[in-house]
């Protein structure tokens, strides 16, 4: 096992809200290390390859450094291309490929154990943790017999693969819609499956009419108020207000959303608040955690809410945590933040 120096501060998470609060924290003079299990911001490589952010490129700034972009709303490719920029303009430690294990120490001196990929163990030491560990890589699953097979996947990348195949998307949400619709439109044969009993109203507005069109005309099958109950190599069982349905099947894209991981949360001695949407205990001035020492940001702060934070607000947490280590941590120097003006989620 290797061992690395003494860091002023190590932030668990490599995504944009991670990397804000590294760069916020480098800029107070403090030194930094930044660790992910995947590779750079890992979620938004997961996004569909063809995808479109909701949000304009100014909204997914961070470090102060602009994002230009012709469109007024983001590709996928042209957000993780200013990310790596941005790494590399401030020269950020980033650790990737190593997943963290646990976390051991105290405020002053935490040890935090990883493991590469060759499951070959790391330690590194900080004075201070921040943790912007996301939701993203925790899918909510469907708990049903035949989830297990190489078929099914919570994740959704591009079309191509699908064509001339029959293809179950399970989801109500934006990107239940567009993985449809993307798939429809490059020779699937899709059926949408909802439990609820519509189409969630939240749908990107021009999202929204061309997917319920695609039902109405027939082009995408729908089955609403139904849930799947098996699945084997070559069909889907449904369970539909109609009764049993078993339909041909030669893949499956569970997209019902994820969670953030709060079973690592609790186990480096965050309290997670049950009364109030498994929220971590934190200090809202400060977004220290009831840890000493150890701060939240990003999504994380919002529990099981996780469509309260997005990258246009979570990309602030940075200042807030470094204007507190600067008062906390000997020979840092900062501004006092100032209040964003966009703070909102995307349109």
């Amino acid at each position: 096992m290797s061992m690395s120096e003494l860091h002023d501060v190590l932030v668990i998470g490599a995504g944009p809200t991670g990397l804000a609060c590294a760069i916020d924290a480098q800029n107070v003079g403090l030194n930094v290390v930044v660790v992910d299990k995947g590779c750079l911001t890992n979620s938004l490589f997961h996004y569909p390859a063809g995808m479109t952010f909701f949000t304009t490129p100014e909204l997914l700034e961070i470090g102060n450094m602009p994002f230009s972009s012709p469109n007024q709303k983001p590709s996928r490719a042209e957000a993780l291309e200013y990310y790596r920029k941005v790494t590399q303009h401030y020269k950020l430690d980033v650790r990737l490929y190593e997943r963290v294990t646990g976390v051991t120490g105290s405020d002053g001196d935490f040890h935090v154990h990883t493991v590469d990929r060759f499951d070959r163990e790391i330690e590194h030491r900080a004075r201070k943790l921040i943790v912007s560990t996301g939701y993203y890589d925790l899918p909510n699953t469907l708990g049903v017999p035949g989830e297990g097979l190489l078929k099914v996947s919570h994740y959704y990348n591009e079309p191509h693969p699908y064509f001339a195949q029959d293809v179950v998307v399970v989801g109500g949400k934006n990107s239940a819609a567009i993985a449809a619709l993307d798939l429809y439109r490059h020779g699937a044969r899709v059926t949408l499956v909802h439990r609820g009993a519509e189409l969630h109203r939240h749908i990107k507005y021009w999202i929204k009419p061309d997917i319920e069109n695609r039902i109405k005309n027939g082009e995408i099958a729908a089955h609403f108020r139904s849930t799947i109950s098996e699945i084997t190599e070559d069909s889907v069982t449904l369970e539909t207000p109609g009764g049993v349905k078993v339909i041909r099947n030669n893949f499956v894209f569970a997209l019902t959303g994820y969670q953030p991981d709060f079973t690592f949360i609790e186990s480096m001695g965050v309290t997670l608040d049950a009364d109030n949407d498994r929220r971590p205990i934190f200090d809202s001035n400060t977004l220290e955690s009831n840890v000493p020492g150890l701060y939240v940001a990003g999504v994380v702060v919002a529990g099981e809410r996780t469509n309260e934070v997005f990258i246009e607000n979570g990309r602030f947490h940075g200042a807030v945590i470094a204007a507190d280590l600067a008062r906390k941590m000997k020979g840092a120097t900062i501004a006092q933040p100032v209040a964003p003006e966009h703070t909102v989620a995307a349109e």
